[in-house]
């Protein structure tokens, strides 16, 4: 008779129901078919056996990413995007909906972005509808069209054909979402607290100074408060601001349907140690200082920030403007797709964290609040979406090296801990140099 299991992965060391233990994974038809003790004797078409220094996670699931095709390619694309989230652990990605051109604000610009996707996918791909002042009525379209929620932004976007969107306009979005039962993702920052001006020149502290914390925490105010009002789902995207959780814990133990992400940058960095005229380092909201960076791992620690996501927004070399070093007129945005495990990882183990927490932060809560309860965790029924991960092993990153299309990183030089070895995607190891085997995702 022959095996009722494809693949039987054994594992001395797996994540799995929130701890680490010994276990014998098997796979049937790209899902996980049953977990087995270590060494019981199950039989399979083929059986791996990982090495003592290897550790199985689930596939990371990375919510916050920005492909940019089609329209703006030369910045990144679906090919580069996705080969470089399978370099780095990722299985999931979901699309932002802006970067592109057309964004992603109607089903038609929806349609456009599948048809770039379609067949150069190296992992799945889902994507964010866009709410801009004007398009109101197309969202419920775009929900049945099967995005995963909407992103707005409460500040200038930085790119001109997705504008942001008034108070108002963000309270009448919100209803509209909490009618369709869809979430909504927010860059919350206000404009008035922000002075452009001092951002020019080549001092990061210069730049840190123009987008204080205190914009974070007024525009965080107010869509805890709509969200409140209209009982709409809210999501508050890459925090980098501490003094914010304590009000989104109260609004969530208000019954307030709230959520936040934070970002390994603003895990890994300290504003210190930022090089002047360093600006693959600049993002909005900015890298802020180490007690600012520690009071956000507390918030990890304690459940006050949700999960961990890149945020990867990539831009070609040149409008990095690494030529001057002038942090006011550089595009924002750190990419770290293929390095955000081991840089979260480098940070979480010297602060007494386990795998078991960095898997939860980054595979099964992103996963969860996106409504993808198949994915980012190891259990009978899940997707076999994998992460073999040696966490023992450090290396130093080579931009050349990392499979982005514009090889710029704030994580140049920097040594990290913690390799990405293989990435299985429904059971079957991805090749990044083989065909792409991704699907295009739909909400529901």
């Amino acid at each position: 008779m022959a095996p009722e299991l494809d693949v039987l992965v054994r594992a001395r060391r797996a994540v799995v129901d929130g701890h680490e233990a010994p276990v014998a994974l098997g796979i049937r038809a790209g899902r996980i078919a049953t977990l087995a003790a270590y060494d019981d004797p199950v039989e399979a078409d083929a059986v791996v056996e990982l090495p003592d220094d290897e550790v199985l996670l689930p596939g990371l699931v990375d919510t916050h990413v920005h492909v940019n095709e089609p329209g703006r390619t030369e910045w990144e694309g679906f090919e580069t995007a996705t080969r470089a989230a399978a370099a780095g652990g990722v299985t999931t990605i979901v699309d932002m909906p802006l970067n592109s051109i057309p964004p992603t604000t109607t089903v038609a610009a929806l349609e456009e972005k599948r048809a770039a996707a379609r067949d150069q996918a190296w992992v799945d791909v889902g994507f964010w509808g866009g709410a801009v002042p004007g398009n109101l009525a197309d969202l419920a379209g775009l929900h049945e069209a099967g995005v995963f929620g909407f992103k707005c932004f409460l500040i200038h976007s930085g790119v001109e054909e997705f504008p942001h969107l008034s108070a108002a306009e963000f309270a009448d979005a919100l209803g509209e979402t909490a009618g369709l039962g869809a979430l909504m993702l927010v860059h919350a920052e206000d404009a008035d607290l922000i002075e452009e001006s001092r951002a020019h020149g080549t001092a990061y502290a210069g730049f840190l100074d123009s987008r204080p914390a205190a914009a974070e925490e007024r525009e965080i105010d107010l869509v805890i408060d709509t969200a409140r009002r209209t009982g709409g789902g809210a999501h508050v995207v890459h925090l980098s601001a501490a003094d914010a959780i304590p009000a989104l814990r109260a609004a969530r133990a208000d019954g307030v349907d709230v959520t936040v992400e934070t970002c390994p940058h603003y895990l890994a960095f300290d504003a210190a140690e930022v090089p002047d005229g360093s600006t693959e380092f600049k993002c909005c909201p900015p890298i802020r200082d180490g007690d600012n960076r520690d009071r956000l791992w507390q918030g990890l620690a304690t459940g006050d920030i949700d999960f961990v996501v890149t945020d990867h927004s990539p831009c070609p070399t040149e409008l990095k403007r690494r030529d001057v070093g002038d942090f006011a007129i550089a595009w924002g945005g750190v990419s770290s797709l293929q390095l955000g495990l081991p840089a979260v990882w480098t940070s979480a183990r010297e602060r007494g964290h386990g795998l078991a927490d960095v898997a939860r932060w980054m595979a099964t809560a992103p996963a969860d609040r996106v409504g993808l309860v198949d994915r980012g965790r190891l259990e009978v029924g899940a997707s076999a979406d994998l992460c073999v991960f040696a966490p023992d092993e450090s290396f130093v990153v080579d931009p050349a090296r990392l499979l982005h299309r514009n090889q710029v990183s704030a994580y140049a030089g920097r040594t990290l801990t913690g390799t990405v070895r293989q990435t299985w995607l429904r059971g079957v190891l991805i090749d990044v140099d083989a065909p792409p085997r991704g699907r295009l995702l739909r909400r529901g």
